[in-house]
């Protein structure tokens, strides 16, 4: 193996195994900052080893074992530092020993709980939103700082700056390395899904750049969201984020066309749909019905993605039940992007000028000012109504809003449409 062979080998093991190593690590130090130093120090030491040595045959316990030793020689220089004088008694010096042995043993006990006390700390709800995401890739996701920087289009020292905050607040307000118990745990949990699924859509549908897809961050939230659900096997929310994901995922071959321009949902060949993550993803909807009485947000939101991908063409979409499920979702989490979504079903399955009639009762709203959906799904509207020069306003508008250049030269293709007199069917951002 070549020693490029032997990095990327690395490099796939650090992916797998960096959460697990520092989760265990983290529950004896009691610091996520320090606990990560550790198995960094045993990723260095990975990369110099490894090109000689070769690629043990159990890598994960490898970077454990020596992350785990760099705990303990810290450990030990802490008591030596602490002896104020002469040597060591033979009673303290068996107190060390048995304490060393305790921590081998406690950073070998079953990684699960230590897993999911590392998420709900990476997530928790004292970092602001953008901290929680870098320090959730970061320390859950594998990623370095770099790869975060460049997935989210930031300056890299912006991303390090963060996640540096994030490990000095989370010490200094002593925010205990545990589960939390039930009276809080919902409010922790909906912050956890929060990030994963701001993860996922930062990568299904970018909001600035040159790319309409990032596939790599969808991948990365797919993957905590499966190991969430794992952790948590009875929160159906859990399992209905991790549906939603599935069955958006399952779409990206067909989202995207040969010059990677945007290709939305009722214009994608469904052919090219993974029926794999299809299957998975109403399998985890079923999960999140069968624990739940009543559908969470996340699961509503899967219901929806679930009528498309049942369909096994655009014109068989069950629009009725979709509006049904966005008024059921209005319900229980009312927000102006739900109406905006409502009013797309309500349009495909009674007529644009239903749609028409509470766009128009959002356009006053002030957090839709800045919002490019809106006028593009007014503009879609007003194209099917044939009223054409004011859907290309609506297109030029919405073109101008948007940060994202594939999805800004859609919307001027649209204006350009209508100008030439060839209105389109309404169109649904998926």
């Amino acid at each position: 193996m070549t020693v490029t062979d032997t990095h990327r080998a690395i490099e796939a093991v650090w992916r797998i195994e960096s959460a697990r190593i520092i989760a265990g690590l983290a529950r004896i130090v009691r610091d996520v900052g320090l606990a990560e130093e550790f198995a960094q120090d045993a990723l260095v030491a990975a990369l110099e080893q490894w090109p000689e040595s070769g690629v043990p045959d159990n890598p994960g316990a490898w970077l454990m074992a020596t992350a785990k030793h760099r705990a303990i020689d810290l450990w030990r220089r802490n008591k030596l530092l602490e002896r104020k004088h002469g040597e060591l008694g033979r009673e303290l010096e068996a107190q060390q020993e048995s304490a060393v042995a305790d921590l081998d043993t406690a950073i070998d006990d079953d990684i699960g709980d230590d897993l999911l006390r590392l998420v709900f700390i990476s997530c928790h709800p004292i970092l602001s939103t953008e901290a929680r995401v870098a320090l959730t890739l970061r320390l859950l996701g594998g990623l370095t700082t770099d790869e975060i920087a460049r997935a989210f289009l930031v300056p890299e020292p912006t991303v390090a700056q963060r996640i540096v905050r994030a490990k000095r607040t989370l010490a200094e307000k002593h925010v205990p390395f545990e589960v939390p118990r039930r009276p809080e745990l919902a409010a922790r949990l909906s912050s956890v899904l929060e990030v994963i699924y701001l993860i996922f859509n930062e990568g299904y549908s970018a909001t600035a750049g040159e790319d309409w897809m990032r596939p790599a961050l969808c991948e990365d939230a797919l993957r905590l969201g499966r190991i969430l659900a794992e952790l948590v096997p009875e929160e159906p929310e859990v399992h209905g984020l991790v549906a939603l994901m599935e069955i958006q995922a399952s779409r990206s071959r067909a989202r995207i066309g040969p010059l990677g321009e945007p290709i939305l949902l009722l214009d994608q060949d469904r052919a090219r749909w993974d029926q794999l993550l299809i299957r998975r993803g109403l399998a985890a909807l079923e999960r999140a019905e069968e624990l739940g009485a009543a559908l969470g947000p996340y699961a509503l939101q899967a219901a929806i993605a679930a009528c498309h991908a049942r369909a096994r063409t655009a014109g068989e979409t069950d629009w009725r039940r979709i509006a049904t499920l966005y008024e059921a979702l209005a319900q229980l989490m009312p927000s102006p992007i739900v109406e905006l979504n409502r009013a797309v079903a309500l349009a495909m399955a009674f007529g644009p000028a239903a749609g028409l009639e509470l766009v128009d009762a959002l356009t006053s709203e002030p957090s839709l000012k800045t919002y490019h959906l809106l006028p593009s799904v007014r503009g879609d509207f007003l194209a099917k109504l044939g009223r054409t020069d004011e859907a290309r306003a609506e297109f030029e508008r919405a073109a101008a809003l948007t940060r994202n250049a594939r999805e800004r030269e859609l919307l001027l293709d649209r204006a350009r449409a209508c100008a030439g007199g060839q209105p389109q069917l309404a169109r649904r951002f998926d």
